[in-house]
């Protein structure tokens, strides 16, 4: 077979799908006409059942927060993460293993933080799960993950107890905690490490400035912004004292927010659109209510044949 011949197959396989789904709709068509009356009654308890499902306390929610790791790998996190997903191998004492046990939290997930600037900031999170680890332009971080698991609207109240019991329990982790202490002493010595370059740099700067008199020493201009004074080429230090303080307040940051293994960016908040929409699962009642009102139809279109069958 070449390849010709099988878009041919493919073709003819395509259009005899539509046609048998074109009869199908025709003969539902009829049978809601013919047998109005049911397919009216399925239709009204499909919409009835969707208005009791999309009640205002029974919507369930989105929440999302942005989690900063502190040491962690994503694998650590990941191993550490698997027995809320699952809802198995939670310790009982733990906080937040009622919650999960009786699936008032529920759908524990994670999404990769993706930073397409490279300046170590999250620009979005990927939702759809289109970025790969070997993405150079959507790099996916390594320190931040976003933590999203549904709730409904009835149980919003126990969100700052769910959170709560959340990070108590992933903190509890003890190769996290291992990952944690080694990576705060790092943290610690860099910290230290860039105050100490940030007073060098500020003393070179202020020395040259206050001891020596730019007017006692002919000055001259060149192209690339150096300034000459006399025969020594002195370099204005503006570009390393504004990469200097930017390293300063990032780890000044980073030290600041590492006060767990794990620590939230932000608190868990609700999507703005609930997962059970009305008109969303209005549409979808609807033509399952008309689905199975024909269905209806056609068993009492088709009772004689039916019948005469079972009595065989």
């Amino acid at each position: 077979m070449t390849f010709i011949d099988l878009c041919v197959a493919c073709g003819r396989g395509i259009a005899n799908g539509c046609k048998a789904f074109g009869r199908l709709l025709a003969r539902m068509v009829r049978l809601s006409v013919r047998y109005w009356w049911v397919v009216t009654v399925c239709v009204v308890l499909a919409l009835a059942g969707a208005l009791y499902y999309t009640r205002s306390e029974n919507l369930t929610y989105k929440l999302n927060a942005v989690a900063l790791l502190n040491g962690p790998s994503i694998q650590q996190f990941e191993q550490a993460y698997a027995p809320l997903r699952s809802g198995r191998l939670l310790p009982e004492d733990a906080a937040i293993t009622p919650f999960v046990k009786e699936k008032t939290a529920r759908a524990f997930t994670t999404y990769r933080v993706i930073d397409c600037l490279k300046d170590g900031n999250a620009d979005y999170i990927d939702f759809k799960r289109k970025s790969k680890p070997f993405d150079t332009l959507n790099v996916q971080m390594s320190d931040r993950l976003c933590l999203q698991f549904r709730l409904k609207a009835r149980d919003l109240d126990c969100l700052p107890q769910i959170e709560k019991g959340v990070l108590d329990y992933l903190n509890s982790n003890e190769p996290m905690q291992q990952s944690y202490v080694s990576y705060l002493a790092n943290l610690r010595e860099e910290v230290r490490f860039n105050h100490a370059q940030a007073q060098k740099l500020d003393s070179l700067t202020s020395a040259y400035y206050f001891y020596n008199v730019s007017s006692a020493q002919p000055m001259n201009y060149s192209g690339n912004g150096v300034n000459f004074y006399g025969d020594r080429k002195i370099r204005l230090f503006l570009d390393q004292i504004y990469a200097q303080q930017k390293h300063l307040q990032q780890g000044d940051y980073r030290l600041q927010l590492a006060t767990a293994p794990v620590v939230l960016e932000n608190h868990f908040t609700a999507a703005p659109k609930p997962v059970n929409g009305r008109l969303k699962y209005g549409l979808l009642f609807l033509i399952l209510g008309w689905a199975f009102g024909c269905l209806i139809a056609e068993i009492i279109d088709q009772r004689k044949v039916i019948a005469s069958w079972l009595r065989q």
